[in-house]
C-alpha cells in the first residue's frame, strides 16, 4: 500500500470519525468496538502484555520510567533502550523501522518506535484535524523546535503541502531569513517562539498559526493574537502520540479517535490522563501516565464534535507547589492558581518566572524594566493565595531579565525538587 493511499485513508477516516453531528454515544459505541479488538489483537503481541488479559481495566498503569526500562518489551521488535539511543545517533532507523525521542522537558528523554505506515498514518490523521482544505488550497508549513523527526519527512508524498523544520537549537536569529523567505501558510512552534516572532517579525503572515510542545499561558496567546490577527491553535502532542487538536471554533477536542483517555482527579478540578493508543501496532502502550495536568471542559463544543474538549493543558504534574502547613498536612497548589495570581495582580506583568527552592521558598522573577508597584503587586497577590490555603511560605522577589531560550523548554511555574515518595 503506497504512503499517498495511507495517509488518505487516515485523512478520510479522521474527518468522517469526528463529524459534526454525530451523536456522543455512537462515537463510543465505535470506539469501544475499535478498543477492544485492539485489545485482542495487537495487546499481545509485545512481551510486557503477553499474557495479558484483554480487559483494559485489568491492565497496570505504566509510566515512562517502566517503559523505558524495559523498552524491548513494549515493541515487537524487541529493540532495547540502548540499541534505540545508538539509533539515533546515526540516522534514527533500525531496519525499516524510524526511532525517535521527546526532547526532555526534565531531562529525562523519551523514546518511541513507529513504523512507515504509522507516520503516514500520523500524517493524514494531523492533516485532516489541522489543515483540512490543504487539497484545495496548498499549504507551506513551518514547524519550529528543538528537534525533528522522521514524522515530519511524510509530507514529501504531498505535491500540495510543503514542510519545513526549523531547528530551535540553532537560535531563531540563524534561520529567521529563511522562514521568512519560505513565507509561511501555516506555523507550528512552542508560545514562547510564536511570541518572539509576533514581537520582531513584520514579513510574516500565515494564515493559521498552532502552538505546542508547551503551556500556552494567556499572555502569550493575547499577544501572539493580536499581532497576527488570528486566532491560535494548539496541539497537544508528546512522545507517546498526538492528544488533541484545535477546532475551527478554537476549543481543544481530545484525540479519541485514536486514543482511549481515563482520568485521574489531581487537585483544584484538574486530572491528569491514563492514555492508551489503540491504533499504534508496533509500540504497544496501554494505560500510560502522562505527567500533564488538564482541566476538562463540561460544554459540548458548537462545532458539533463528538469528541471530547477540554478548556486548558495546564502544565505539568512536576510542577504543582507542595507546602506542607502547619497541622502537617500536605498542601498542592497547581500551576494554574500560581500563574492567574501573578499575571492578574497588574496588567503591565507580560512575563515571569515563578519558581519553588528545596527548602520550600518561592522565587517570583520578574524583568527589571517592570514598575515596582506592578512586581510588588504580583508578590502579595501570591501571599494572598497561599494565605487563603492557610500556607506562608517566604516569597523572595528578583528583577533580572527573562530572555527566549531556544534549547529549554519555556515553564513559567517550576518546582525544582523531586516529591519523595509517599509510603
Amino acid at each position: 500500500m503506497s504512503g499517498r493511499f495511507q495517509i488518505a485513508v487516515a485523512f478520510a477516516e479522521t474527518l468522517w470519525t469526528g463529524r459534526s453531528g454525530r451523536s456522543r454515544q455512537a462515537f463510543e459505541n465505535w470506539q469501544k468496538r475499535r478498543l477492544n479488538s485492539w485489545l485482542r489483537q495487537s495487546l499481545p503481541k509485545v512481551d510486557f502484555y503477553r499474557d495479558a488479559p484483554p480487559r483494559l481495566d485489568e491492565l497496570p498503569v505504566i509510566d515512562k520510567a517502566i517503559v523505558m526500562s524495559r523498552f524491548e518489551a513494549f515493541n515487537r521488535a524487541r529493540i532495547t533502550t540502548e540499541a534505540g539511543w545508538q539509533a539515533l545517533e546515526t540516522g534514527g532507523e533500525i531496519k525499516w523501522i524510524n526511532i525517535g525521542a521527546s526532547t526532555g522537558t526534565s531531562g529525562n528523554r523519551g523514546l518511541y518506535a513507529i513504523t512507515a505506515a504509522e507516520r503516514f498514518r500520523w500524517l493524514g490523521t494531523i492533516l485532516a484535524k489541522t489543515l483540512p482544505g490543504f487539497l484545495w488550497h496548498p499549504e507551506r508549513v513551518a514547524i519550529i523546535l528543538p528537534q525533528s523527526s522522521s514524522l515530519y519527512e511524510s509530507p514529501a508524498k504531498l505535491r500540495q503541502l510543503q514542510l519545513r523544520f526549523f531547528d530551535l537549537r540553532h537560535g531563531i536569529a540563524a534561520w529567521l531569513d529563511d522562514l521568512e523567505t519560505f513565507d509561511p501558510t501555516t506555523i507550528v512552534a512552542p508560545p514562547r517562539v510564536l511570541r518572539h516572532l509576533a514581537e520582531t517579525s513584520n514579513r510574516l503572515a500565515p494564515r493559521k498559526l498552532y502552538a505546542g510542545a508547551e503551556t500556552l499561558d494567556p499572555v502569550d496567546r493575547s499577544a501572539i493574537e493580536q499581532r497576527f490577527g488570528l486566532t491560535l491553535g494548539q496541539i497537544y502532542m508528546a512522545t507517546e502520540g498526538l492528544f488533541a487538536v484545535t477546532c475551527a471554533h478554537g476549543r481543544l477536542h481530545l484525540a479519541e479517535d485514536a486514543n482511549y483517555f481515563e482520568f485521574e482527579p489531581v487537585a483544584n478540578g484538574l486530572v491528569t490522563p491514563l492514555v492508551t493508543g489503540f491504533r499504534r501496532d508496533f509500540q504497544i502502550m496501554a494505560r500510560y501516565r502522562m505527567n500533564d495536568l488538564l482541566r476538562l471542559s463540561s460544554e459540548p463544543c458548537a462545532c458539533g464534535s463528538p469528541l471530547r474538549a477540554i478548556d486548558e493543558v495546564i502544565g505539568r504534574m512536576d510542577d504543582i507547589f507542595v507546602f506542607t502547613n502547619e497541622a502537617g498536612v500536605e498542601v498542592p497548589v497547581t500551576p494554574d492558581i500560581l500563574r492567574n495570581a501573578v499575571l492578574d495582580a497588574s496588567r503591565e506583568i507580560s512575563d515571569f518566572r515563578l519558581v519553588q527552592e528545596e527548602d520550600g521558598s518561592v522565587t517570583l522573577l520578574l524583568p527589571p524594566e517592570l514598575p515596582g508597584i506592578g512586581a510588588e503587586a504580583a508578590r502579595s497577590a501570591l501571599g494572598k493565595t497561599f494565605s487563603a490555603q492557610g500556607l506562608a511560605p517566604r516569597i523572595s522577589l528578583r528583577r533580572e531579565s527573562l530572555p527566549l531560550e531556544s534549547t529549554r523548554k519555556l515553564r513559567r511555574v517550576e518546582r525544582r525538587f523531586k516529591r519523595q515518595a509517599q509510603s
